[in-house]
């Protein structure tokens, strides 16, 4: 029955929820700066050259650059370890590197990181591992690669075991960041995986080639899409393709979980955690796709980073995926930062459209978020007890005033004192509800006071939205927005279309 208190007690339990839910995630990254990863991989240099392009070659059909800036940082293993210590982590790296200049590079631009140990050996034999990329506008024009993909030699492959030995006691996360520069050998995998195992330290694989049962026994293999696609011999263009995939893959490494990572896709997550198969596809958070170069490095530093502190795989996965969407919106190798991420889960649809119902407070705290990125807040209220036409009208208006619409319903009792002890119609869970499945719709709040004064007071909008039925004058709260520097906008309604009239006809038998 229309304004049970139960119903009620539902919405602001399903607003609770999504506060916890949010509330989880930021404790999680609070956490962060309490952790310290384990990273054994191939480290090399990434450099950039930046510029503009204003002609086509004469010599070739091709652009020519004119270089403006340069830059150097970490890359490979080293871009994970980059993007532990941005996410408020510390990071251990352990490595190869050869004996030249690209390698003291690399080491000035390790020593710029803070809350970074570096166990790099120096290896005569080798080259330093170097990608330069040259970008203009944003966009990549070419990338160079200089490397020497062979093995470790024996007294590299021994000094960098007995590191890992030492520094794995007390560790809760180690990463084998796996490039095939030579430094993730078959040998050191199973070295690597089974000294980690012993002590009870969840292992995170980044693979690389076809055969991935060399990282046998590691606790989450994290492969790309093509990556996976390769292992396996299954396409994976699809959400079937890569559960097949990830299937096949936990079964060849006889790992608890695989995650895919899908590039503007998302990543889907293959868990066996909780003694049954469980597989969950996660769609991309980004807004702007604009360089995937280093995103999964990213993927995989929230991910070791969320399960040190503690975090269920759930957790970690969805914090991983909102950092890949932060990642591929930069230019280059960018590591994420802690207050990005943060960020990102205040603003972001996390779950469904139902966690468009938030409370008050929480409205007020999205409101606040937006408005520090520079968004404007649109607002509008009312009982939008049997939504018509000429809502769907007022809301899209309404949406068009603004880059987020926030939506505040009357209460089932406001609505009964306002409209009389027939209405509602509809509880104000099932309002609620419809509201925010209306896709300009941000967010949906429940106010219980006649008036939305409250409401305006708290969430600070830069408009308030009202049909024309009212005057300025007359619309409750237009002098605290104007007040802000706000302005209000009055739409005109749709003739026809009332819900006391709609009531009314059904009532009478003629609707």
């Amino acid at each position: 029955m229309a304004g049970e208190p139960y119903q009620g007690h539902c919405a602001l339990a399903l607003s609770r929820e999504v506060t916890r839910v949010m509330s989880s995630l930021l404790d999680t990254i609070m956490a962060f700066a309490k952790a310290r990863v384990i990273i054994l991989g191939d480290v090399m240099l990434d450099r950039f050259v930046f510029g503009d392009v204003g002609r086509i070659s004469p010599e070739a059909p091709i652009p020519v650059i004119r270089a403006s800036g340069r830059e150097s940082m970490l890359g490979g293993a080293g871009n994970v370890a980059r993007n532990i210590i941005s996410l408020g982590g510390s990071a251990t790296l352990i490595g190869a590197l050869g004996d030249d200049a690209a390698g003291a590079d690399l080491m000035a631009a390790a020593g710029r990181e803070e809350r970074l140990k570096l166990i790099l050996v120096r290896d005569s034999e080798r080259s330093t591992t170097v990608k330069t990329r040259f970008v203009s506008q944003g966009q990549q024009l070419l990338r160079v690669d200089e490397e020497t993909p062979v093995a470790i030699s024996g007294s590299t492959a021994e000094s960098l075991a007995a590191s890992l030995e030492e520094e794995l006691e007390g560790a809760k996360v180690l990463v084998c960041s796996d490039y095939a520069k030579g430094v993730i050998t078959s040998d050191m995998a199973v070295r690597a995986i089974r000294s980690a195992r012993a002590r009870g330290t969840t292992i995170i694989v980044d693979p690389k080639g076809r055969d991935f049962r060399r990282y046998a026994g590691a606790t989450i293999v994290t492969p790309n899409a093509y990556e996976a696609s390769q292992a396996t011999g299954i396409a994976c263009d699809d959400d079937a393709g890569v559960s097949r995939a990830a299937r096949t893959i936990a079964e060849c490494v006889d790992c608890a979980a695989v995650v895919v990572t899908r590039g503007a896709k998302g990543m889907s997550v293959l868990s066996f955690l909780r003694g049954k198969e469980e597989i969950v596809h996660l769609p991309t958070d980004a807004r702007e796709v604009r360089d995937v170069s280093g995103a999964g490095d990213t993927v995989i530093a929230a991910l070791a980073l969320a399960l040190a502190v503690g975090a269920p795989l759930e957790t970690a996965a969805r914090l991983a995926n909102l950092a890949a969407g932060i990642a591929v919106g930069k230019v280059g190798t960018a590591a994420v930062e802690a207050t990005e991420l943060a960020r990102a889960i205040q603003v972001a649809d996390l779950l469904s459209d139902r966690t468009k119902l938030v409370t008050l407070d929480a409205a007020a705290s999205m409101a606040r978020s937006w408005h520090l990125q520079g968004r404007t807040v649109a607002f509008t209220n009312g009982c939008f007890d049997l939504i018509h036409p000429g809502h769907v009208r007022l809301l899209e208006r309404a949406k068009a005033e603004g880059d987020k619409l926030i939506v505040a319903l009357n209460s089932d009792e406001s609505v009964k004192r306002l409209k009389g002890p027939s209405r509602p119609i509809q509880n104000e869970l099932a309002r609620a509800t419809v509201m925010a499945s209306i896709g300009v719709v941000d967010l949906v709040t429940i106010f219980s006071e006649d008036t939305p004064i409250r409401a305006l007071e708290l969430i600070q909008p830069d408009v308030l939205v009202k049909g024309a039925d009212y005057t300025e004058a007359q619309v409750v709260g237009a002098d605290l927005v104007r007040a802000r520097g706000g302005r209000i906008v009055l739409v005109d309604l749709e003739a026809g279309h009332s819900t006391s009239n709609t009531v009314q006809r059904v009532v009478q038998g003629t609707g």
